[in-house]
């Protein structure tokens, strides 16, 4: 039952994302596989690994040979340099070509059979909702969450809705309807009732207004300059925090019912005693987690800053930093919340109903 249900969230959530996404495609623009025959780089400046210029393409699209242009205006994180046997995608509009980006797709679909064939076989069952899970997440936050933030509905209202079904379909898919996945998924929510309001209150405190998030300025543009943008960076905070929520919450969950299995006759205080043992050290080194998933996205950043040798008072009060040690921050705090209140939850509920069934995991809690 678990199962099916997960699979029919799954199948929802695609079918949303393509009523989303799927009707916006231009019908006038197709896209074609390419191998680039000949390049020609006369009027292609190099400095260092800064390219400026066009470079000249000779490419075979469909057994047929094309030429088309590669205009590179100096932004390295956009720009592609093509060299003899690159396999390319290029666009069609009206018999007009032009390219596209290097054809990556099959390495990406390889990474992802990888990470699916080692997850199956690991964790088997739990591994195939787990899989599911993450399909039907890719499905709703492109199906209900941007959509939601480009029509300009309230980012907070659309992303608490979204994270909340989002966190029901993971934790649920793994424990299924049980005192482990009620408990984890309560102390989720708890957790992140907290991570909303410290979100605006911090926000309008620091005076940020959600522009130092990538992007952001030309997103702001495209849409009219009509986007909430300091709504979208809480969003943004929320959404990155729930990930580790729901971490901690399950592993409390799970670490309290096996505490419970162990010893049935253990009383309700030694018992939320001994998660909250648990959760401290599961903090402890969570916290680090976030820190260096951040630290790790705003490496050049940081390089950056230490390049210049700009003094701490000055990095610290800079917008950009400010933001980000806000996200840390917020999303430690959630943590905080988190592990103790489903340790209080799960201690409450199994103190009060304890059923043991054989099952593949020893022992349901219902």
């Amino acid at each position: 039952m678990r199962a099916l249900t997960l699979l029919l969230a799954t199948l929802v959530a695609a079918f949303m994302y393509h009523l989303s996404f799927g009707f916006k495609n231009d019908s006038s623009v197709s896209h074609h596989i390419a191998t680039v025959d000949v390049v020609n780089n006369e009027r292609v400046t190099i400095v260092g690994t800064g390219r400026l210029g066009d470079q000249k393409l000779q490419v075979e699209v469909e057994g047929k040979q094309i030429e088309i242009s590669n205009l590179l205006v100096g932004a390295m994180e956009y720009d592609e340099f093509y060299e003899v046997g690159d396999r390319i995608v290029v666009a069609e509009q009206n018999g007009r070509y032009h390219a596209v980006a290097l054809f990556r797709l099959p390495v990406l679909i390889g990474l992802l059979v990888l990470f699916a064939c080692g997850l199956l076989m690991y964790a088997r069952k739990v591994g195939l909702y787990s899989l599911l899970s993450f399909m039907g997440s890719v499905g709703i936050i492109f199906g209900i969450l941007i959509p939601g933030l480009l029509a300009g509905f309230s980012p907070i209202l659309i992303t608490s809705i979204t994270v909340f079904v989002l966190s029901g379909m993971i934790i649920l898919s793994v424990a299924g309807w049980t005192i482990k996945g009620k408990a984890a998924l309560m102390g989720t929510t708890a957790g992140l009732l907290v991570t909303t309001l410290l979100c605006v209150i911090v926000g309008r405190l620091l005076h940020l207004d959600g522009m130092t998030q990538p992007l952001a300025q030309p997103l702001l543009f495209e849409n009219g300059m009509k986007l909430d943008m300091v709504g979208i960076l809480y969003a943004a905070i929320l959404v990155g925090a729930s990930g580790a929520a729901m971490d901690v919450a399950m592993e409390m969950a799970a670490t309290m019912e096996e505490l419970k299995i162990t010893n049935p006759e253990i009383s309700r205080s030694d018992l939320l005693k001994s998660g909250l043992r648990v959760g401290n050290a599961v903090i402890g080194t969570m916290t680090t987690t976030l820190l260096l998933a951040y630290a790790g996205g705003f490496l050049t950043l940081l390089m950056l800053f230490a390049t210049r040798g700009n003094s701490l008072m000055q990095i610290l009060n800079m917008k950009l930093v400010a933001s980000e040690i806000c996200r840390t921050l917020i999303g430690s705090l959630a943590l905080i919340i988190v592990a103790p209140v489903t340790a209080w939850i799960a201690s409450y509920m199994l103190d009060k109903s304890f059923v043991v069934a054989g099952s593949e995991d020893t022992a349901a809690v219902i």
